[in-house]
């Protein structure tokens, strides 16, 4: 008998082949959370280095001080907040952006309580010139060019326009409440309430901000590979005074600083703490003002930021020129325009001046990086130091010049004729694409 084969196993219905789950959409990348801490701390620095420029008409009221003595104060803020900035970069090569940030709100945020209970000059010098200028000096544009080249491979240009603004924005903020708030309530309580806020941004920048991609493994935003954290720089101090003992040997650094001067002297030096009082010799409330300088905050910041987009793609040195150049006629226009309400022609001042006031800063951002590679932060800390310089002398001196004349038309003359100057200057610099002279000379990589 045939053996019996075995039975077959009845084929079964065929697995149902698994629904693929949706993929997720992009996230966001970490960069711009990041950029946008950075941002808030950009912001909470600039509202007060508007204050000043409120605090002359009280302070002169109240305590007979003269606006030179008040004004002292501003400048020693501004050199401070100058000469800060390439220290501030190097150290958090050293130490970490989190911790210097942190603690520079911390310092802020004591010299504004300090003031609060001054008595005598030299106080607001100490207070608001040292203590302020100190901490405000750690989050300066140099901080933006800092974060933008740990965490930003690509759009670079518009990521520090956007920075650059940050400073302007703070103005756009506070500065119409500050205002309000002293005419109704005094000039202490705005002083005390920035800085509860520079406390609270402080806790975000500990609680959110990280120093480098690699802390928490991801690349920089548009980069191709993973770029490892560099060991910590020793020696930070000296490491950026090297630096700018490499780039004083250099022709773009002069060309730059020497810019940078004129350009602190028509923009912050001369607006935040001499705006207000030269618009009140019109007849102009000190609310009204405020808010105009609030609205050229608001242009810069969309200026700084068009002009990072136009830095990525045309030659740096062409938009520096056209800047300066429609400054000086802005500023030459200024005394035609100063009336005691708001008039048309002022507001038309207001959106070119805004445009072009922090719309200089990406391309100078832009040539340091060329020139002078991984000390390009640096080296436009000192750049911006000169920028400090020059505001801090603007400030003083049109006060006093307003003492002296009873006018501030002068300043907007001599003023407008530095920025043609500077226009011209802009010109000179070489390196639009490369920096060859720097990279002889000091031995920079140029960027390719």
């Amino acid at each position: 008998m045939a053996p019996s084969t075995p039975a077959q196993p009845t084929p079964s219905a065929s697995p149902t082949p698994p629904v693929p789950l949706p993929s997720p959409g992009p996230r966001l990348h970490r960069a711009w959370v990041v950029a946008a801490v950075a941002g808030a701390a950009i912001v909470t620095a600039g509202a007060f280095t508007t204050v000043p420029g409120l605090l002359v008409t009280p302070l002169h009221e109240e305590h007979g001080w003269d606006r030179g003595q008040i004004a002292l104060a501003a400048s020693v803020n501004m050199v401070l907040f100058g000469l800060t900035a390439p220290f501030a970069a190097a150290l958090m090569d050293r130490v970490g952006i989190r911790r210097v940030v942190a603690g520079a709100l911390l310092l802020v945020s004591a010299g504004a309580v300090l003031t609060a209970f001054m008595t005598r000059p030299w106080q607001l010098v100490a207070y608001w010139g040292v203590l302020i200028g100190l901490g405000s000096g750690c989050l300066t544009m140099t901080f933006a060019a800092g974060v933008t080249a740990r965490w930003f491979d690509r759009r670079r240009g518009l990521v520090t326009g956007a920075l650059s603004s940050s400073s302007h924005l703070g103005q756009l903020l506070f500065l119409p409440l500050l205002a309000g708030a002293v005419e109704r309530h005094g000039w202490r309580p705005p002083v005390v309430t920035l800085a509860l806020v520079a406390l609270a941004v402080a806790a975000l920048v500990f609680l959110v901000l990280r120093d480098h991609p690699a802390d928490i493994g991801v690349k920089p935003y548009g980069a191709r590979e993973f770029v490892p954290k560099p060991p910590p720089a020793a020696g930070a101090a000296a490491r950026t005074l090297k630096v700018l003992a490499a780039a004083l040997r250099t022709g773009p650094f002069w060309l730059l600083a020497g810019m940078f001067v004129i350009c602190g002297a028509s923009t912050n030096g001369i607006m935040w703490s001499n705006w207000a009082p030269a618009a009140h010799d019109h007849g102009m409330r000190v609310t009204s003002a405020a808010s105009l300088l609030s609205l050229i905050g608001v242009f810069s910041a969309l200026g700084a930021v068009l002009s990072g987009w136009l830095t990525d793609r045309f030659d740096p040195r062409r938009l520096l020129t056209v800047c300066f150049a429609v400054r000086a006629l802005t500023l030459l226009a200024l005394p035609l325009l100063f009336s005691a309400a708001v008039t048309p022609p002022m507001l038309l001042f207001v959106f070119v001046y805004g445009l072009v006031d922090v719309a200089t800063v990406p391309p100078v951002i832009e040539l340091c990086h060329r020139a002078y590679g991984e000390d390009g932060p640096i080296v436009f800390g000192w750049v911006n130091a000169a920028h400090q310089l020059g505001a801090g002398a603007s400030a003083f001196l049109g006060a006093t010049a307003r003492d002296l004349f009873g006018t501030y038309d002068v300043v907007w003359v001599a003023l407008a004729a530095g920025c043609l100057v500077a226009a011209v200057l802009a010109m000179a610099v070489r390196g639009g694409a490369h920096c060859p002279a720097v990279r002889n000379r000091a031995g920079y990589p140029g960027r390719d």
